[in-house]
């Protein structure tokens, strides 16, 4: 029987993988590796393809030492890195290195640690400032009133920074925990906004804020209520805290009879602030976990940075969709759309 050649085996690897001969030339790519990265590796030097030290060694041990290894290799695509975990395996022609794309697992990665950091962070001045006032009052403040209140007070106001920061990230992995379940509930969402408004007036009057509803036909949306609510209550009290004071919020409920994206009718509202609004710059971030475009501003208002993250994610577990538009000094617009097949007139 006649053995299949080094070509023929390669193609049968489904992960991208090439062959390099005794002489450090590349002898032989499959269709998933030209794919990957190009259709002019073979050929080629591995010095001259692979550029990088650890997977230059690694082939050098392959090819002089018959010696195995795993390494890493990470190319450059556009404005964005593609990584590879390489096995680099001696064979009796030279080496053969076989490419697994490990980039989302990187990525997801990167974002763990990111997220314990940003966790960190958050916790760790609130705790220091609390540390700090009892050992004041553990001393030298021990017999002062006035100190003794006045420190008391900015202790309540860091512990309650840190218990709902703790609340938002319970809220967070609640919701990415129900991500993937649809909601099955039939809910009034008119009804909704006008609970969750007058559930905000004290806020409204605290920042001489006028909140208006208006277009709030009697629409059935299935939807879970209590996100909607979190939803909702979100981006109404931030127009109000950031939509500046003697202003009005205007919020709106419609129903399109086609949206763009999600290509069918669909029930949209709109929270419009008159605030100072924000840069184009920061838009696409705003929904990152812990982004914030004014941190110091943010912190000063009980912002815990997941606010816009938890939203997100409650919107993409109802199939739906959120819009930010902004112009500097006119104002923003946070819109929420919800599907054709999630809704049905009352």
């Amino acid at each position: 029987m006649e053995m299949p050649s080094a070509p023929m085996i390669l193609e049968g690897i489904p992960m991208p993988a090439l062959l390099i001969a005794k002489d450090g030339r590349i002898a032989a790519v499959n269709g998933a590796a030209r794919g990957a990265m190009g259709d002019d590796l073979l050929g080629r030097l591995y010095l001259m393809a692979f550029r990088q030290p650890a997977m230059a060694d690694c082939i050098e041990a392959a090819l002089r030492k018959d010696v195995a290894a795993v390494t890493r290799y990470v190319r450059q695509v556009g404005a964005a890195e593609q990584i590879f975990r390489v096995t680099v395996t001696p064979v009796p022609s030279g080496a053969m290195c076989a490419f697994e794309d490990v980039s989302a697992q990187e990525e997801v990665g990167q974002l763990r640690r990111d997220f314990v950091a940003n966790v960190s962070h958050e916790l760790r001045t609130p705790l220091t400032a609390l540390m700090g006032f009892i050992e004041t009052l553990q001393g030298a403040a021990r017999d002062d009133a006035a100190a003794r209140d006045r420190f008391l007070a900015v202790m309540g106001r860091e512990a309650g920074r840190m218990n709902r920061l703790v609340g938002d990230l319970l809220s967070l992995s609640r919701v990415e925990a129900q991500e993937r379940v649809r909601p099955t509930q039939s809910i009034d969402i008119s009804q909704l906004l006008v609970r969750v408004i007058c559930d905000l007036r004290p806020v409204q009057l605290a920042a001489r804020v006028k909140v208006e509803l208006s277009n709030a036909p009697n629409i059935m949306v299935r939807a879970d209520a209590d996100q909607m609510v979190q939803v909702l209550t979100n981006l109404i009290e931030n127009a109000i805290k950031y939509g500046g004071s003697d202003k009005v919020v205007h919020v709106v409920l419609r129903r399109e009879q086609r949206d763009p994206v999600l290509r069918s009718s669909a029930v949209q509202i709109d929270v419009i602030d008159q605030g100072e609004g924000i840069d184009a710059i920061h838009l696409p971030r705003l929904t990152e976990r812990f982004y914030r475009v004014d941190a110091h501003r943010s912190r000063e208002k009980g912002g815990t940075g997941l606010g816009l993250a938890i939203v997100k994610h409650i919107i993409n577990r109802h199939r739906g969709r959120l819009m930010i538009a902004s112009e500097k000094g006119v104002g923003s617009t946070f819109s929420i759309v919800l599907p054709d097949d999630a809704v049905t007139v009352g």
